[in-house]
């Protein structure tokens, strides 16, 4: 009893003692001393403008007045119209932070600096159309991955997780868009109506919900008319989007630092804004809208691996099913959208491309047999009256070989359930299976698939 008594009086001692905490000192706010900058051009061109601020220890955030911003004590903005501008340097410190505003002039144009290596590579330049349109890179690997941040002993590379080719598919992220204009930085993204982003941003985009794969995908229409820039800090050049536009996949942030800008490749690095335990770093690769060649074909593929082959019936609840896509058709695994007449969780979202014959294909691991089984029938959520193709191939025929049948839904906007009657095709022929919404029926919107089998 006595050991006991000791322990406990030992115990509100502590206790006591650990409740004294010392007030945190802030310190005093920066004044306006505290935010000044000094700037000057620099031997590169008299429209490319160096800025530094004058105290340390402090955080800088630089907004240019030309649409661009930066953050660091030394950083660079250009400048390729003459004119005036309104330079703002924010400084924040434990205390708080404080403003400063500075007007610099840009005495002539400098129109080769809409010239640059970077800007033309970006966007194709003043000599080409104007404007580049990147993708990613989906078709090599590494085209997307993860890393520490910082950066270990082995770089700055993708070192937890790198993408296989398509490996990322389902995820939406390989429909979208990204095109830079030379003519006033202009950015546009298009998204084929989703994204694809961390769960721990999910907050910044209503709607979002999980991925077929892992993260995030949100509902987000064309971001068009944003803007672009590229900023130099400490010696890095960073690429930035505005508004609600991003790159790739969306990490809380929409500055990347660029690793590599060239004609036909574009590799960024970024910091996720949430994460902490651990803080990471993401990887993207992007090359230009069609362009098929390989710069260094030592560390890339050169040509679609194989496709993986499922067999009948798919529901899409457990197996995460890879469909190939037919002109610019897009498809992704989605939440149900009308559990009321079809009590899947998930089904396959697919939005009907430019062609009467997008659509979406799989190939299967055994070759069809219809002659126990002689229908093949799924559930269809459409949002016009159409026919939709059923088709089954000899995936070694080249398009040659095939038996197709035309299926009238008169339903819109609700569940109904579809048949396809093979009675008579011959066995061991068939081993692909394409599915056709809205034939003859281009861009006429968004179609939902689920339950897909042999009957």
């Amino acid at each position: 009893m006595r050991f006991q008594i000791y322990i406990t009086i030992l115990l509100v001692g502590l206790i006591s003692t650990s409740c004294k905490k010392k007030k945190p000192e802030l310190g005093a706010a920066p004044t306006m001393e505290d935010a000044q900058f000094t700037f000057s051009p620099t031997a590169e061109s008299p429209n490319i403008i160096q800025f530094t601020a004058t105290k340390s220890g402090t955080v800088a955030v630089w907004d240019f007045g030309n649409g661009t911003s930066a953050k660091g004590r030394t950083v660079k903005a250009t400048y390729p119209l003459k004119g005036s501008y309104l330079v703002k340097i924010t400084v924040f410190s434990r205390g708080g932070s404080v403003t400063l505003n500075k007007e610099i002039s840009i005495a002539e144009d400098d129109l080769t600096l809409l010239n640059s290596p970077d800007i033309v590579n970006l966007t194709g330049g003043a000599d080409g159309q104007g404007y580049k349109t990147w993708v990613v890179d989906s078709s090599r690997d590494g085209h997307f991955g993860v890393g520490p941040e910082p950066a270990s002993a082995a770089g700055l590379v993708p070192e937890w997780y790198s993408a296989k080719a398509f490996e990322q598919r389902e995820v939406d992220m390989y429909n979208d868009r990204y095109t830079f204009y030379l003519n006033e930085f202009n950015f546009d993204m298009k998204t084929k109506g989703v994204v694809f982003l961390d769960d721990l941003a999910a907050g910044d985009y209503p709607g979002s919900y999980p991925s077929p794969a892992d993260n995030n995908n949100a509902p987000l229409d064309d971001q068009i008319g944003e803007n672009w820039n590229i900023v130099e800090e400490e010696g890095v050049n960073y690429l930035s989007v505005t508004g609600k536009s991003f790159i790739g996949f969306y990490a809380g942030t929409r500055k990347y630092q660029i690793l590599k800008l060239g004609e036909n490749e574009l590799s960024l690095r970024y910091v996720d804004a949430n994460a902490s335990s651990p803080a990471l770093a993401w990887y993207l690769r992007l090359v230009p809208l069609g362009y098929k060649g390989i710069d260094n074909p030592v560390d890339t593929v050169d040509e679609e691996p194989e496709l993986t082959k499922y067999s009948l019936p798919i529901d899409f609840e457990i197996e995460k099913v890879n469909f190939e896509v037919i002109e610019e058709q897009t498809d992704t695994i989605v939440a149900n959208p009308d559990t009321a007449g079809n009590s899947s969780a998930w089904v396959l979202e697919t939005e009907k491309g430019i062609a009467d014959w997008s659509g979406v294909f799989i190939d299967l691991k055994d070759k069809l047999d219809f002659s126990i089984k002689k229908t093949i029938s799924l559930k269809v959520y459409s949002p016009i009256a159409e026919d939709f193709l059923i088709k089954i191939e000899d995936s070694k025929s080249n398009n040659s070989i095939f038996v197709e049948k035309f299926i009238a839904v008169t339903t819109t906007n609700k569940w109904v359930e579809i048949t396809a009657d093979f009675s008579g095709t011959a066995a061991g022929t068939y081993d692909r299976l394409v599915l056709i919404p809205g034939w003859k029926k281009p861009s006429s919107g968004k179609y939902y698939l689920d339950d897909i089998e042999q009957k």
